[in-house]
């Protein structure tokens, strides 16, 4: 490691406990996809603007290729592949599947995650107006955006 500088840190990441040496500038994005594997989450334009590498931490829907992977220490992190549960597809998932709402599927796991953390934190369900508000911070080029409003509505019920 370059520098001769390392951090251990400790996560957990979809329910798997992981420690790992990383370097002090490495970006919590490249920890996941190189370090540990998980090359769902997508890095896009690397200065948060995408929503590409979108995932959660502690809960709370964050731009991992912001964060430094030393910064993630002690925290639970869920990917997109931890959506998925034994074997079977995430409501979301299957209502982007439903409604065609992926075409090149670059931005979907980012999105994915942004829906799941609209759906998931809050106790009333969100409007059509709120979920095109939390997809303003998501690039699609391929969609138009209006499938993956209809999926992400259909499984909040709105």
């Amino acid at each position: 490691m370059g520098d001769g500088l390392v951090n251990v840190i400790t996560v957990t990441v979809n329910g798997r406990s992981y420690s790992e040496a990383v370097e002090p500038r490495l970006l919590l994005s490249d920890f996941l996809r190189h370090s540990l594997g998980l090359t769902g989450t997508h890095v896009g334009c690397e200065h948060g603007v995408c929503g590409a590498c979108t995932v959660r931490l502690d809960g709370a829907a964050v731009r991992s290729c912001l964060l430094l992977a030393v910064q993630a220490d002690g925290a639970s992190i869920e990917t997109v592949e931890g959506l998925a549960a034994n074997g079977d597809l995430h409501a979301l998932q299957e209502a982007f599947r439903k409604h065609h709402a992926l075409q090149c599927g670059f931005c979907t796991s980012g999105i994915l995650m942004a829906a799941a953390d609209l759906l998931e934190n809050r106790d009333e369900v969100p409007t059509r107006e709120e979920i095109v508000d939390m997809l303003s911070g998501h690039l699609c080029r391929c969609t138009g955006y209006e499938p993956i409003v209809n999926a992400i509505a259909e499984v909040a019920g709105s």
